[in-house]
């Protein structure tokens, strides 16, 4: 199973960008605007999101812990991936910084490369977002 592991630092306070996180419907507009490109509810605690690339896939929220500011979701099996589990935290680094720490274990480990590709397209749309004025 491939692990990828990104990590970002943020100039934003670590409350405001867990707020936007842990609003799990809301994750196209208030966390990576641009990378995705839709969210739509789909049953209990789970969503339809669509990437600006046109994939499409269903995330399904499987804890959000306030305390941690960590959130984990996962991907049902598919015909591109066999295992998909995500967890995204928020790390507080003095008053105004933080660090958003995103880890993903897939399989099958071919598509680790991208995948970590998409990561990294990801984390410039949340930079991007989260510092803004």
């Amino acid at each position: 199973m491939a692990t990828i592991v990104k990590e970002i630092n943020l100039k934003a306070r670590a409350a405001k960008v867990w707020d936007a996180l842990k609003d799990f419907q809301a994750v196209h507009k208030r966390v990576a605007p641009g990378f995705l490109a839709d969210s739509k509810p789909d049953g209990d605690n789970a969503r339809l999101v669509s990437f600006a690339n046109g994939s499409k896939f269903r995330e399904i929220l499987v804890s959000s812990d306030d305390e941690r500011q960590r959130l984990v979701y996962s991907i049902p099996p598919n015909e591109r991936l066999a295992h998909y589990n995500a967890a995204a935290q928020v790390v507080a680094d003095g008053k105004d910084m933080c660090r958003f720490v995103w880890t993903i274990d897939l399989l099958p480990d071919a598509i680790a490369g991208y995948i970590g590709s998409q990561m990294d397209e990801g984390l410039k749309a949340i930079k991007a977002q989260m510092e803004r004025g």
